[in-house]
């Protein structure tokens, strides 16, 4: 019966007798697909703040795209040329707006007026990307304040442009990382962060090496995916994959058919494990060395054992902790240990957004989620991975359609997947593809991040 009421739901009589009722509508999200030319294909207006920095940065990007380019008289002016008179008539699949030039409150008001002018313009499923510098990395209180400022006008952009399947984000780029902007833009822009908004993204200085084919920018590499045999996991090793790395999938005993099951399908190596195992790291530590070591660590596996906290044995306690955090905390010191994680390779963590905010019933679960998001911040910081160019970031899921989520009460799960700026649940590739844009060689400048894949949910910081 609820599978009969939510196809009703979803059906286009259910949506008009939704939208008659004053319920906002959810708008189909464009993800990617390999048929696609370019990441990004529509028209874009960049607009600026005084002495920005990255506008050469953008249009160079840009050219490598199918975008229609035309630019405010501010943008124009600093680029040496000319605004395109034709751009107060159009209409917008992007907005860029370069604000690392400020440094003084005052100077927000462009921002202001660029966005006065043209939000209404921009067009369903479309992106807004605003650039700026890290604040603490400012030289006065004042600069660091207005640096600050962007992340507020950001998020808040992105809640106004949600209903349209529209997204918003921030770019901090440190001074000196200008040219590892470049995959952060192209997958912002991209489809494949259609699931993503309200977020930060941080580029500092790293070795980022050329990508020779955008379309595989994982060929050659070799990706370790925990939990990979269903849900989370196979879409992450099927997206891993599809850009071109070989995959090693983890999972446990019981999981070992359908293991054998999709890595027969992507040709990759299954490797029957249970992470917490003592002799785990050695094992998994081993398979990777024989394929000449990894490039792409991906801790997937996870468990909820759900009770309040005065309800819950301590037994599940430890469980959750050791397998969300501990194994895998494990599993990285003993590949660092043995030189199997390749140089110029990177570490990617599976947090959550109950990591962030907190859940009832979820101390354990929210408890070791909190905990990855702590240690990537440590390890970003780690001399040993910064020798070794190795970058360390991490993604937080929301509301994702799984066999988990599936099973929610109907309308528990139709409210749960609606509290967020896109008024719908994500995808598992959706967390599938911000992983592979960590794992992108081109994204060795992104470090230290935690990006949450929700549609901006309302809930966490």
């Amino acid at each position: 019966m609820s599978d009969r009421i939510e196809k009703l739901i979803n059906s286009a009589a259910g949506k008009k007798l939704l939208g008659a009722m004053g319920v906002t509508v959810a708008t189909d999200l464009q993800r990617y697909n390999t048929s696609q030319s370019s990441y990004f294909a529509g028209t874009v207006l960049i607009g600026a703040g005084e002495n920005a920095k990255l506008l050469n940065n953008i249009q160079t990007n840009l050219i490598d795209s199918d975008a229609q380019i035309f630019y405010t008289p501010d943008a124009a002016a600093q680029l040496g040329g000319e605004a395109d008179s034709n751009a107060g008539s159009e209409r917008y699949q992007a907005l860029i707006f370069d604000g690392s030039g400020f440094i003084d409150a005052t100077e927000l008001v462009s921002a202001y007026r660029f966005f006065n002018a043209n939000i209404r313009k921009l067009k369903s499923s479309g992106r807004i990307v605003v650039l700026g510098r890290p604040h603490m990395q400012c030289n006065t209180p004042e600069a660091a304040a207005t640096q600050r400022a962007l992340e507020g006008l950001s998020r808040s952009l992105a809640k106004e442009v949600g209903a349209k399947g529209a997204t918003a984000q921030l770019i901090t780029v440190a001074d000196g990382a200008e040219a590892n902007l470049d995959s952060s833009l192209r997958f912002i822009l991209s489809p494949k962060s259609a699931y993503i908004s309200g977020q930060v993204i941080k580029v500092r200085s790293a070795d980022t090496p050329a990508v020779a084919d955008w379309h595989k920018p994982l060929a050659g590499k070799i990706a370790l995916v925990t939990g990979a045999s269903r849900g989370i996991g196979e879409a992450i090793a099927d997206t891993l994959a599809r850009d071109g790395a070989t995959i090693v999938g983890v999972d446990v005993a019981p999981m070992e058919a359908d293991l054998n099951k999709v890595m027969a399908r992507l040709n990759g190596k299954a490797v029957i494990a249970d992470i917490t195992s003592a002799d785990a790291p050695a094992i998994i530590a081993k398979a990777l060395s024989d394929l000449g070591g990894a490039d792409i660590i991906v801790h997937n596996a996870g468990v909820t054992r759900d009770k309040t906290i005065a309800n819950m044995s301590e037994q599940h306690w430890q469980m959750t902790l050791d397998i969300n955090l501990a194994a895998a905390q494990r599993i990285t010191a003993e590949l660092l240990k043995t030189n199997t994680i390749n140089d110029g390779g990177s570490i990617i963590g599976v947090s959550s957004m109950n990591g962030i905010g907190g859940q009832r019933g979820q101390t354990n679960y929210a408890a070791s989620k909190a905990g990855v998001i702590g240690y990537v911040d440590f390890m970003a910081q780690s001399k040993e991975l910064a020798d070794k160019n190795i970058s360390v970031n991490a993604v937080a899921p929301g509301f994702i359609e799984t066999a988990m989520t599936a099973a929610i009460p109907l309308f528990t799960r139709m409210f749960g997947r609606r509290l967020n700026s896109l008024s719908q649940g994500g995808l598992p590739v959706d967390v599938a593809e911000t992983i592979s844009f960590f794992g992108n060689p081109a994204s060795r400048g992104v470090s230290g991040n935690t990006v949450r894949v929700c549609g901006q949910s309302w809930f966490g910081a």
